[in-house]
C-alpha cells in the first residue's frame, strides 16, 4: 500500500478503520502508512486549497482579523521548537478551526511550512455525510472521530493524533467537546479526549486560542458577514498528580480554566 498511488481507496482508509483491524497507531503501521499519505496528498494540494480558502474568507465573506501579526508571530517562535504542540480553543461557529489557522499563519506561511498548519477532528458522521466533505477533510489535514463513540474507537482516534504530535505535527481540539450553546466557555462541559492527549503526550505544550467575532453573541453556523475577529493567545503547559480518567479530566479542566479567563479578558477590553 505504501507504493500506490493516492486516490479515493486511501482517503477512505485514513478516515475509516479497517475491519477486524486495529488503526491504533502504537500497535501497527497501518494507520501511520495511511496518515503520511494523507499529509504528502495534502502538501501537494496546499498550494492551490489553502489560498483559496483565506481568499474565500478575506474577500467572499470579508471577514478579518485584528492585529493578526501579534498571534503569527507567537505561534512562529513556538514552531521553532519540535516538541510537541496542541492548540486548544473556545468553539462557538463551524469555520472556528479555518479562522484560527488564518489567525496563527498566512496562507503562504502555512504553504511553506505546512506542519504549523493544524490537523482538525471533525465528528465523523459530517464527514462521512458526502464525498465532497470526505475530499476536503482528507485534504485539510482531519482525523474524524465519532461523537459519542465506543471508547475503543475514540481511543484509536486519539493514538493517532498522539502519533502526529510527536512527529512535529500541530493539533487542534476544542476542549469543551462542541459548540457552546451560551456563547460562553463552559467549564463544566469537558472532552477529556484534550486531557488524555495532555497526559500521554510527553513534553506536550499547549497553545491556549481565543477568538471571537464582534458580531458574535452565542453560537452560529458561520459568522456575521464582515465580521472582525479578535483572537488572543496563552501559551501553558498543564500537569496533574491524579492518574488515569481523573488525570485527564483534571488536565482538560485546566485547559478549560485558561479558556474562561482569556474570556474574562476579551469582555473586560471591550469598549
Amino acid at each position: 500500500m505504501a507504493d500506490a498511488a493516492p486516490g479515493p481507496g486511501l482517503a477512505a482508509e485514513a478516515m475509516v478503520a479497517p475491519r477486524g483491524g486495529s488503526p491504533g497507531l502504537g500497535e501497527g503501521a497501518w494507520s501511520r502508512r495511511a496518515l503520511a499519505v494523507q499529509l504528502a496528498v495534502g502538501r501537494l494540494a496546499a498550494p492551490a486549497w489553502v489560498p483559496l480558502a483565506v481568499l474565500l474568507m478575506r474577500f467572499g465573506f470579508r471577514w478579518r482579523i485584528r492585529d493578526a501579526a501579534s498571534s503569527r508571530d507567537v505561534y512562529t517562535r513556538l514552531l521553532a521548537d519540535r516538541k510537541p504542540l496542541l492548540v486548544v480553543a473556545n468553539h462557538l461557529t463551524m469555520v472556528d478551526s479555518a479562522l484560527i489557522a488564518w489567525g496563527l499563519g498566512s496562507a503562504l506561511g502555512h504553504v511553506w511550512r505546512y506542519r504549523g498548519l493544524p490537523w482538525n477532528v471533525p465528528e465523523q458522521s459530517r464527514v462521512e455525510s458526502s464525498w465532497l466533505w470526505r475530499l476536503l477533510a482528507y485534504l485539510m489535514k482531519c482525523v474524524p472521530v465519532p461523537r459519542s463513540g465506543e471508547r475503543l474507537v475514540v481511543a484509536q482516534v486519539l493514538e493517532r493524533l498522539g502519533h502526529l504530535m510527536r512527529s512535529g505535527e500541530v493539533v487542534l481540539m476544542f476542549p469543551e467537546g462542541g459548540r457552546s450553546r451560551s456563547g460562553q466557555i463552559d467549564t463544566e462541559s469537558l472532552a477529556h479526549g484534550v486531557g488524555r492527549l495532555i497526559k500521554e503526550v510527553r513534553d506536550c505544550r499547549v497553545l491556549c486560542v481565543y477568538l471571537r467575532g464582534d458580531a458574535q453573541r452565542t453560537w452560529s453556523n458561520l459568522p456575521a458577514a464582515g465580521d472582525t475577529f479578535t483572537i488572543a493567545t496563552r501559551l501553558v503547559e498543564p500537569r496533574s498528580s491524579l492518574r488515569g480518567l481523573r488525570a485527564s479530566r483534571d488536565l482538560a479542566a485546566q485547559v478549560v480554566g485558561h479558556l474562561a479567563d482569556m474570556e474574562r479578558a476579551y469582555w473586560a477590553g471591550r469598549p
